[in-house]
């Protein structure tokens, strides 16, 4: 099995393959419109098999979540953001939002 890469690996090695975007505010418009696309392609693929009866497959949502995540590597490189300074930041949030795990009704009164 291949090595498990960290998010900064994968942002770094994401970046090689990154030239038609273009720099600065291209970058992040083109890396924010395919983001939203990918998303969309993968939401559309678990909308098939929920609505349409669909198998599941789940080698067709990898290789969809893969996109949205080079594309998410894309947004934060724009950014001049480090996807593992982004998950770092975003695991605090939550810990710090939901100390105990999720509750429901932490979700309903979290001060924001």
């Amino acid at each position: 099995m291949p090595k498990k890469l960290t998010l900064v690996e994968y942002q770094s090695l994401a970046n090689r393959s990154a030239g038609a975007g273009g720099d600065g505010e291209k970058r992040l418009i083109v890396s924010a419109l395919g983001l939203a696309g990918e998303a969309g392609e993968f939401a559309n693929l678990v909308k098939k098999m929920t609505a349409h009866g669909h198998p599941f497959d789940k080698k067709a949502l990898e290789d969809e979540l893969g996109d949205v995540l080079w594309y998410l590597a894309e947004a934060a490189t724009s950014a001049g953001l480090s996807l593992g300074e982004i998950a770092n930041h975003n695991v605090q949030k939550l810990i710090n939002r939901y100390p105990d795990g999720f509750s429901k009704e932490n979700s309903i009164n979290r001060a924001e």
